[in-house]
């Protein structure tokens, strides 16, 4: 009998903890340091890879994301290192994606090809802006022009190249956005991830916020037609939205994203990496230590957390909900024991929020910009 988790599929998350420069939006767990012992580093990651592969035989693995922090500042022989140590743990599907995140400098695209040599076949980079203005305000240390060069190179080497924007930015008007986003999609992308600038609470902007000083953030109305004139122009190009921040044309979805979103297993590792692992019928939330020293030099380097049914089925929805395509809510009603709340379904399926048939519960166009609270109706007590 199939596990949950078997839906969903197995992935890997290996996090990179450096970057060059802290940006003041970031919330991650990510550190600027002056030196790295990229040989320790490498050997860590192995013994890591090897540790949870002992727990997870035989599994066949989708996805190997290295995210970050920057791990393009990582050496190519330390990611070929890891995914050959990957080859040898588990059995590796044909189609396997291998994503690394990567900043648009030139500095990074002159390694783009020792990357791919590693097994790298698909790059996401964070180019963020096309303005100069506004990437100096975001902390970037890449002009729009860099950026843009750095994504051809990347395009001229990996078949699979994405990048993100961000909106919302302070001062940015509605034709502002439209502008550069026309511009980024003219580019012949297949993926792109958009999302609104967010101030997230310990981070440069978050403290600048506090004391008056983020001034020029859009209002909630200002914010909604952003989000609106994205969803027309991405399907005007052939890039529906297959999640609320993310687009692409048909196959060109992030495989390993998909796992989270429908709600697969993925092993986390490197400093404060989480991870959902199914380990003899249990299932376990994993969160491995934040700071990059103590994580380095530790013997054990994660907490582990057992997740109730309840738990399990509070995720799925959450994570599940964010997709186009939404949740089978058979699957729903075995991980909570219980199905979802008929009336509730057939209200908000009258506000067109929702729609709910042949065991397919998705949000609707309309409802997508409310996602919360319908999650809040949905899960409520």
């Amino acid at each position: 009998m199939a596990e949950d988790w078997e839906a969903g599929g197995f992935g890997l998350y290996v996090h990179w903890p450096f970057c060059a420069a802290k940006c003041p939006y970031c919330d991650f767990n990510s550190h600027v340091s002056q030196s790295v012992d990229h040989d320790a580093w490498c050997a860590a990651l192995v013994a890591e890879v090897e540790r949870v592969g002992a727990l997870t035989k035989g599994r066949v693995l989708r996805s190997v994301f290295f995210g970050g922090g920057t791990p393009s500042l990582m050496a190519p022989a330390t990611t070929g290192a890891i995914l050959d140590a990957v080859a040898r743990t588990w059995p590796i599907a044909n189609d396997m994606e291998v994503t690394l995140e990567a900043n648009p400098t030139s500095v990074e695209a002159r390694k783009f090809a020792a990357f791919k040599t590693a097994g790298i076949n698909r790059v996401s980079m964070g180019i963020q802006a096309l303005n100069d203005p506004d990437l100096r305000s975001l902390g970037r240390l890449h002009t729009a022009a860099e950026g843009l060069a750095a994504f051809e190179v990347a395009r001229s080497v990996f078949d699979r190249v994405s990048f993100d924007l961000m909106y919302g930015r302070q001062d940015q008007s509605l034709i502002q956005w439209e502008s550069e986003l026309h511009q980024a999609l003219e580019r012949d992308l297949d993926h792109v991830s958009l999302y609104q600038l967010t101030i997230e609470p310990g981070t440069a902007f978050g403290d600048r916020y506090s004391r008056g000083k983020m001034r020029g953030l859009p209002d909630d109305d200002l914010s909604a037609d952003m989000y609106t004139l994205t969803q027309d122009i991405c399907a005007a190009h052939n890039m529906p939205r297959y999640e609320v921040s993310n687009h692409a044309k048909d196959g060109a979805e992030s495989r390993h994203n998909l796992i989270y979103w429908r709600y697969g297993d993925y092993a986390g590792i490197g400093p404060g990496a989480h991870g959902r692992l199914t380990l003899d019928g249990t299932r376990v939330a994993t969160e491995q230590w934040r700071m990059p020293a103590a994580w380095l030099s530790g013997d054990s380097r994660e907490t582990t957390e057992t997740l109730s049914s309840n738990d399990q089925a509070v995720e799925f929805l959450l994570m599940g909900l964010r997709l186009a395509e939404g949740v089978d809510l058979n699957r729903y009603a075995a991980l909570a024991g219980q199905p979802l709340d008929k009336r509730r379904l057939n209200e908000l399926a009258e506000m067109n929020l929702i729609t709910h048939q042949e065991g397919q519960l998705s949000v609707t166009n309309q409802g997508f910009s409310l996602l919360n609270a319908i999650l809040r109706v949905l899960l409520d007590p």
